[in-house]
């Protein structure tokens, strides 16, 4: 048993100020305000561990290219940095390495290394690709998807498609029939072909502003539709780069933290230096921690971990339990794991975050395991 205590405890919609976590085993045994004075020094305030469904890769290592080593690099670094439970996203690529890296990761997936893998591509649009590689971008194929959701035996868990393409509305029916998160992203769509993808199924939104055509007061196009339709869950990338603070501080009050989730869309180039770097088999030049495109300076992912989008979501205005819900609760939700992690509440897996007073992480706890 191990017993965390004397800490602000966020949990749910609530601060419990000197509070406690029991963990028993793997699990959550009890949570509640400590009954002593007893204080545990490690930190000063408890979150749930955080949930990141899209992120490219980090500590000089990437997902993007299907290589296994470079998988558990990856995913070991955004652990330290508080995200205990993570998708695999793979940028727009070719069929067979779409192929190769859903039977390399599906092992990965199974021993708890991801949750499983997100498909950003290639069914998106050519005019918003921003970062994919537009060489591979191509309609959406039923036989394609279904060819990848076997191959992956239940590890395949999100697909982004642009709603408006050819076929688009066909596969995301496909992909919820078969048990995978349809995301809307990457979209010249119309209000309209945005909602039509609601309606046929997607219920998240991707980078919800980034790689969509912008909203306008007559042409609300995606942004508007995703951020007003109840079903979607919207990601936002916390950074101050790919949002304003102030966007993402509006956003959150037309969602509620209940349908905004934090996202880092981090690369390789994370938790490294400025320099060089390689996203989908494009060049990326990282200068003062911000990603872009050699050819013509898109935003490529980011460097961003999900402590830090935490720390960005408070300082933009959101309380601390609005915040924890953006980071771990509303994103678990998004893929359908709300019984099992995402919230610090008896019988949840046993995920947490030692903070200090400035919300930088101080320990991290998976599944009732301290991690080194």
């Amino acid at each position: 048993m191990t017993v965390v205590s004397g800490v602000r405890v966020v949990a749910g919609d609530r601060v419990i100020d000197n509070g406690f976590v029991r963990i028993e085993g793997s699990r959550i045994a009890e949570v509640g305000p400590s009954a002593s004075g007893a204080v545990d020094a490690s930190a000063a305030v408890v979150v749930p561990g955080f949930v990141d469904i899209h992120v490219h890769g980090g500590g000089g290592a990437t997902f993007t290219t299907g290589d296994v080593e470079e998988a558990r690099t990856a995913a070991r670094y955004h652990l330290g940095h508080g995200t205990t439970t993570m998708l695999a996203s793979l940028v727009t690529s070719p069929p067979e390495l779409m192929m190769s890296a859903t039977k390399a990761f599906a092992p990965l997936a199974a021993e708890g290394v991801i949750a499983g893998i997100h498909f950003e591509g290639p069914y998106l649009s050519q005019t918003r690709c921003g970062a994919q590689n537009p060489a591979h971008l191509r309609r959406p194929s039923l036989d394609e998807l279904e060819s990848l959701i076997d191959a992956g035996e239940g590890a395949v868990r999100l697909v982004t498609i642009a709603p408006e393409l050819p076929g688009a509305l066909e596969a995301i029916k496909l992909l919820v029939a078969r048990g995978v998160v349809a995301a809307i992203g990457h979209t010249d769509a119309t209000y309209e072909e945005t909602l039509a993808g609601v309606a046929a199924g997607a219920t998240v939104g991707t980078h919800v502003f980034n790689g969509m055509r912008p909203p306008h007061h007559r042409q609300p196009g995606p942004v508007f539709a995703l951020l007003g339709a109840r079903e979607v869950i919207c990601e936002f990338v916390a950074d101050g780069v790919h949002l304003h603070d102030g966007t993402l501080a509006f956003a959150t009050t037309v969602t509620g933290p209940s349908r905004a989730a934090l996202i880092t869309d981090a690369m390789a180039a994370a938790g490294m230096p400025d320099g060089s770097y390689d996203l989908g088999g494009q060049s990326v030049e990282v200068a003062a921690g911000v990603a872009r495109l050699t050819r013509d300076g898109s935003i490529a992912g980011s460097t961003l971990t999900m402590d830090k989008a935490f720390r960005r979501a408070v300082g933009a205005g959101l309380s601390l339990p609005a915040a924890a819900q953006m980071a771990s609760a509303t994103p678990a939700a998004a893929l359908g794991l709300s019984e099992e992690l995402g919230a610090l509440r008896p019988g949840l897996r046993a995920d947490l975050v030692l903070l200090d007073d400035a919300l930088t992480v101080q320990r991290v706890m998976r599944a009732g395991d301290w991690v080194a």
